[in-house]
């Protein structure tokens, strides 16, 4: 589990091609690797992977062609968001992110408002019955507060430091972003389905 809080920035540095996936080599000396293991998970652009080697400057992770298919930002070279997985005595900043992302959405706007950014993303149809106003939503492993939906459509108000430290600031029109919906969402739409 992860918190949404981004630790540190990262960067793919290499991507090797295996049967059935790749293997991503990440750059993370920001995100501190002394407590990383082999077999830990930690989050990359929302995406949770598992630490296979950890090298001088970070480590190496799998990952399979399905994930490749329903994700993005994790098959080219570049910067990227990381988050190590929380520990039972972590502080929860932000909400209960399970890092298996929901699908991937685009950005309508990104533009400045005053002192905030404002970032307008479509959702996929499936996604937005679980997204609701003044909810939790996990964007590129960010998590953030919905301010207003529209359908499938929905906002969020940046502030300047989550642009300053994440990869968020690289966005614009036409971006492709992970999102995973709050995972109370889900559960309560499954008990209420169950009811029924």
């Amino acid at each position: 589990m992860f918190s949404g809080i981004i630790q540190a920035l990262g960067k793919i540095s290499r991507i090797d091609k295996r049967e059935g996936g790749v293997r991503l080599a990440v750059h993370a000396v920001r995100l501190g690797m002394d407590d990383v293991a082999i077999g830990d998970s930690i989050a990359v652009n929302g995406v949770c992977l598992t630490v296979v080697t950890k090298t001088t400057s970070g480590f190496e992770a799998d990952v399979s062609a399905e994930t490749l298919r329903c994700t993005a930002g994790i098959d080219a070279i570049g910067e990227v968001n990381l988050e190590k997985a929380l520990r039972l005595a972590d502080r929860l900043g932000g909400h209960l992110v399970s890092g298996h992302v929901d699908g991937v959405g685009e950005v309508n706007v990104f533009r400045t408002l005053g002192e905030s950014t404002l970032l307008r993303v479509r959702a996929p149809d499936e996604l937005a019955r679980y997204i609701a106003r003044k909810g939790s939503i996990t964007i590129q492993g960010v998590s953030l507060t919905v301010n207003d939906v529209n359908g499938p459509e929905f906002e969020v108000n940046l502030i300047p430091h989550t642009v300053a430290i994440t990869t968020l600031k690289l966005l614009k029109p036409g971006s492709r972003v992970n999102l995973e919906v709050d995972l109370i969402a889900r559960y309560v739409e499954r008990m209420l389905g169950a009811s029924h």
